[in-house]
């Protein structure tokens, strides 16, 4: 299996309400996406930078009143409290059969946000399987099988298990691992590319959760 190989489907980018993408690079999937759904108060963010949410998704908890008198013919209001805003868009663009999803925003601000919207990438890579998480940082995505990374020479890498029974075997990296359990979170941090695509072998439960840092990352 290779990963991050380009789909036909159109691109959904979903807007979380961490920080907002700074770097024109990651501006750009704004542009290029065919629709955009917001998650609660990120609606406020995106309109401040000049683009329109085609729906926004959530509690509507940290919306402003004047937002949601303006948006009031795109908001999809889902109350319960048992999953968090992200998670709310994310089975919504899917209910949708939207699957090429890419989501923004998604870091910053409140570390615990950050770790839960991060671990969302296990729960729904399944259902859709390009799902990634893009900073202004670097790339998060999850894998569900033995599978070939593109990536940059020198580009570092980060690799982390859910589960500490699943041995783990990489080529292609620095620093490689063989047959390696992951009981920390640490532990296969900070590696880096040897070339252009690295691979990694895995037997036990998955999925791996990946970072790739962005190239202009010190």
């Amino acid at each position: 299996m290779t990963v991050a190989q380009p789909r036909e489907e159109p691109l959904t980018v979903i807007l979380a309400h961490g920080d907002f993408p700074q770097r024109p690079a990651v501006q750009q999937y704004l542009y290029a996406a065919k629709r955009i759904i917001c998650c609660d108060g990120a609606a406020a963010d995106l309109l401040q930078f000049g683009l329109q949410p085609e729906l926004v998704v959530g509690d509507l908890d940290s919306l402003p009143a004047a937002l949601s008198e303006k948006l009031s013919g795109r908001l999809v209001r889902i109350s319960e409290q048992q999953s968090n805003d992200l998670s709310k868009a994310l089975r919504y663009c899917l209910a949708q059969g939207w699957t090429n999803l890419l989501i923004l925003g998604a870091t910053g601000k409140r570390e615990d946000h950050t770790l839960g919207n991060i671990s969302l990438l296990a729960d729904f890579c399944r259902q859709a399987p390009e799902l990634k998480i893009i900073s202004d940082y670097g790339l998060f995505l999850a894998v569900q099988e033995p599978c070939t990374i593109p990536c940059q020479t020198g580009q570092q890498v980060s690799i982390f298990s859910l589960h500490p029974d699943t041995a783990i075997t990489s080529t292609g990296l620095r620093y490689p691992l063989q047959e390696m359990r992951l009981t920390r979170w640490w532990q296969a941090t900070l590696n880096e590319a040897c070339g252009n695509t690295f691979t990694l072998s895995f037997s036990g439960p998955g999925p791996l959760l990946l970072f790739l840092a962005s190239p202009e990352t010190p």
